[in-house]
């Protein structure tokens, strides 16, 4: 690796809002061929971050600088909602001021890097989640950056295609930057940690794998919370003191006041210990109460060779039934889970009067123009009041102002958090969940898998993180590679 910096922060300042800072005096350097994590509170600034480097936000004070003639490429977590129109081809010319005339081959090279085949006049929003998680990639990596920024990365790849991003990351041997709550992912190629403090807005770097930096900076919060016990201790013991001195006049009133300011200077000498990263309260999705068979399954489509075929099946979900639905990406289990929402599946039959609860990988189910207190109130089940609602969105850490920003001005993690307190106030008998934990920090993991298999209602899941679903109880798995 290079020791040459190839890209700099010296003190920069952002706010979106005047006097409400993302980044405050934020300073740290990156060197050509490093890899990075940048590390967060959900809602601290990350994205910004990425924004500020690839120009779309200039910073209030202090200086970015990046080394002259350095290229840029970006994969977001998400496509835009206009290109999903667009072919693939359409889509990755989009990548180029001037359409080289190469241009079918070096997308065909970039789609073998990232482990997908897939013809270059298909539709991008008929791909699946897995399969569009790659086409992000790929889009980063056709114009050869010399600045990666991967947000999210391995969001709706199953462990075949984390295994083969790790490996193609691992050999790339340009600058890469990455925003992912995938720990065992990120300790796989990373080097360094820019950790961005919610509560400072400031960022120190760290260096060493991702799990050595977390502990260092647990041990770093225990030394100062001690040092600052120890400081407590000692200026508690002199201020007693000087108003002992203070009350006997004469001299011992100089002392005490000698001892004052020296007690001002012990409080000042106090260290402001990192508040770590906040967890979502414990918290549980109620259900309808309703009987009977709330689905049943007579056909589905799935997906081969890029083209629909239709299968017979007979399966049924009666309330508290849980069945998870597998296969590789592309073969169609978001769609599947889609249909059943939104476009009255004929080959699956739901209950009436089901109350269905969606957890959808791309928030579909938001309106991104609504208010985030309008997103909640607008689902919540009769009975609930406003005081409720706001009780509930607290426990996800959605309070004060953001209740009236609209959701677009949420970050990707604080969307999933609003699509779970939404599940709570909906009540749900059907709960469908599409990746529930894409987006999520990993420290809210455990409290979301808690209250998933806590549930006591009917539920259809599909996830790639192996981990989570080891926790849950299932009843029954559809593989649809298998029908």
């Amino acid at each position: 690796m290079s020791e040459e910096v190839i890209l700099r922060f010296n003190e920069v300042s952002f706010e979106y809002i005047n006097k409400k800072p993302i980044l405050d005096e934020a300073s740290f350097s990156l060197r050509k061929g490093s890899k990075t994590t940048l590390m967060g509170q959900n809602g601290a600034g990350k994205s910004t971050i990425f924004n500020l480097i690839k120009g779309d936000l200039k910073p209030k004070s202090g200086r970015l600088s990046i080394t002259n003639g350095v290229t840029i490429g970006t994969a977001r977590q998400t496509i835009a909602q206009e290109d999903l129109t667009l072919t693939i081809e359409a889509f990755f010319t989009k990548a180029f001021d001037t359409v080289p005339g190469n241009i079918k081959s070096r997308i065909s090279k970039v789609l073998e890097a990232v482990d997908i085949e897939i013809p270059l006049d298909k539709i991008v929003g008929k791909l699946s989640g897995g399969q569009q998680a790659r086409l992000l990639l790929a889009y980063a990596l056709i114009s050869s950056p010399d600045i990666l920024l991967l947000d999210e990365p391995t969001n709706n790849l199953d462990q075949k295609g984390i295994d083969h991003l790790i490996s193609f990351l691992i050999m790339y041997d340009k600058t890469v930057i990455v925003i992912s709550h995938d720990a065992d992912f990120l300790n796989c190629f990373t080097e360094g940690v820019i950790y961005l403090d919610v509560f400072t807005h400031k960022t120190e770097l760290y260096v060493g794998d991702y799990y050595s930096v977390v502990e260092e900076i647990s041990k770093r919060v225990e030394r100062e919370i001690m040092k600052n016990a120890q400081l407590e201790k000692r200026i508690q013991d002199r201020k007693e003191k000087v108003n002992f001195f203070a009350n006997k006049g004469g001299k011992m009133r100089k002392l005490a006041q000698k001892m004052k300011v020296e007690t001002e200077e012990l409080e000042e000498n106090k260290v402001e210990v990192r508040r770590e990263d906040k967890t979502i309260r414990k918290f549980e999705i109620p259900n309808q109460e309703i009987g009977g068979v709330i689905v049943k399954l007579e056909k589905l489509r799935v997906i081969k060779n890029h083209e629909p075929i239709y299968k017979e099946l007979n399966k049924t979900l009666g309330k508290r039934d849980r069945l998870l639905i597998t296969g590789p990406n592309g073969i169609g289990k978001s769609t599947l889970l889609r249909s059943l929402v939104f476009d009255d599946h004929k080959g699956v039959k739901i209950s009436p009067n089901v109350v269905i609860g969606y957890y959808s990988q791309d928030f579909s189910t938001l309106d991104f123009e609504e208010k985030v207190f309008t997103s909640l109130k607008n689902v919540a089940a009769n009975g609930i009041d406003e005081q409720e609602i706001r009780s509930v969105a607290a426990g996800f850490l959605i309070t004060g102002d953001l209740m009236e920003h609209k959701i677009k001005e949420l970050s990707e993690g604080q969307k999933g958090l609003l699509s779970f307190a939404r599940l709570v106030l909906m009540r749900p008998g059907l709960l469908i969940l599409d990746e529930p934990t894409n987006h999520i920090n990993f420290r809210h993991i455990p409290i979301i898998t808690e209250a998933i298999n806590n549930y006591q209602g009917t539920m259809m899941i599909v996830s790639h993180m192996s981990d989570f679903i080891k926790q849950i109880r299932i009843d029954d798995e559809l593989n649809l590679g298998k029908l």
